[in-house]
């Protein structure tokens, strides 16, 4: 069992320096507050190690401390004389044994923490329920002051939340540029650049405005921005290659603001990153806008902005926000990303149902989500997710 002990001044800068050093698939075997910040001890390998004669049982002894039982089952892991059975065997037990260590030490944990602080374990309990991904929630509890009642400390973990996600003024339809939008297909780019062009010429007039249609998979994608060009009464133009859109975009310097839709491209697409590249090569002052969808997964928001960062990103669009029932997971996907945001699109009206990005509306929105789904976190869950970091955010 390899071993390792992390001090940082928060827990998440424990968890990434856990990630770093021993990869996703270690475990917190303890937490606790020391000077200065957090101690975490996290463990790898256990299935190198030899399995032990007997596996103590955590319930025998509830009221020992969760980091005195850890140490003694690894000492007695590391002492025990190497078993008979076969190594699948010993691999098995040693898997069911980590099982059991875990569930175990995060009952114990999560226990204690409802006992000597009902405030925050009942606050993640919100935000377990918003889908806030665990380590941004249990971040969100590590900031939140000492004895404050339950109200004033769920408005405060809001209030957190909110200044945690990164929101970006639109500078697009102020100041001008070249903005090219990426993201999977269906996720609305051509919804929303239709907005974005329809709110630019009501504000400012069809002068210096082109749109560029560079999606030749789409049946008709080309069409629909040309389309949208002659309702709108600005210039509108369709490119098949990267070198054809280099020589346009060359062409429209006196344009101040160009909106490039893309074809929709599979975030697994191995040729993605290529792609991406070669989009980017095409002008020196090219912005990379990611339209992602608020109706995705959590894990698949995580996936898609992971392989689009492929080049910079400048910016994202929310869309779909009214077909979300949980806002908790995007939000963490952009948080973690460090990704701004800067419109929301709920519903197909052109340009009304385009707004600019509010953190503290999406707080509140992705509250409301929560309780209209009526979304729960049960003990067993709770007891998962942060029982191994109960102790350091007690």
């Amino acid at each position: 069992m390899n071993m390792r002990r992390y001090v940082a001044k928060d827990m998440r800068e424990c968890l990434r320096q856990v990630r770093e050093a021993q990869g996703p698939d270690a475990v917190i075997l303890s937490t606790r507050r020391v000077e200065g910040g957090v101690e975490v001890v996290a463990a790898m390998d256990f299935d190198m190690a030899p399995a032990p004669a007997l596996a103590p049982s955590l319930a025998d002894m509830p009221s020992a401390p969760a980091d005195d039982a850890v140490a003694a089952l690894a000492d007695l892991a590391g002492r025990a004389p190497a078993p008979s059975a076969s190594q699948a065997d010993m691999q098995a037990e040693l898997r069911s044994l980590r099982q059991l260590l875990e569930s175990q030490l995060a009952t114990l944990a999560w226990n204690d923490l409802t006992r000597r602080a009902p405030v925050q374990a009942e606050v993640l309990r919100e935000l377990t329920q918003l889908g806030l991904a665990n380590d941004l929630a249990a971040s969100i509890i590590a900031e939140l002051p000492a004895r404050l009642d339950l109200a004033r400390a769920q408005h405060r973990a809001r209030a957190v939340l909110t200044h945690k996600l990164p929101v970006a003024e639109d500078r697009w339809l102020s100041r001008g540029g070249r903005v090219a939008f990426v993201g999977p297909t269906g996720v609305g780019k051509s919804t929303a650049i239709a907005k974005l062009a329809a709110r630019r010429v009501l504000e400012q007039g069809p002068q210096g405005i082109a749109l560029v249609s560079t999606d030749g998979v789409r049946f008709g994608a080309q069409e629909q921005i040309q389309n949208l060009g002659r309702l709108l009464g600005v210039a509108a133009y369709a490119v098949d290659h990267p070198r054809e859109l280099e020589r346009l975009l060359a062409s429209l310097e006196d344009s101040s603001l160009v909106l490039i839709d893309t074809a929709g491209t599979s975030q697994r697409d191995p040729r993605l990153a290529a792609k991406l590249a070669a989009l980017a090569g095409t002008h020196p002052q090219l912005e990379m806008a990611l339209v992602l969808a608020a109706s995705s997964q959590a894990g698949a928001a995580e996936e898609v902005i992971a392989r689009f960062a492929a080049v910079r990103l400048a910016a994202c669009i929310l869309t779909k926000i009214d077909e979300a029932t949980s806002l908790g997971g995007t939000l963490s996907a952009l948080i973690r990303a460090r990704l701004p945001l800067t419109w929301v699109s709920e519903g197909q009206r052109i340009p009304e149902d385009l707004v600019p990005a509010r953190a503290h509306q999406l707080v509140v929105r992705a509250v409301t989500l929560a309780e209209r789904s009526g979304a729960s976190a049960d003990e067993d869950l709770l007891q998962r997710r942060f029982g191994g970091l109960a102790h350091a955010l007690a």
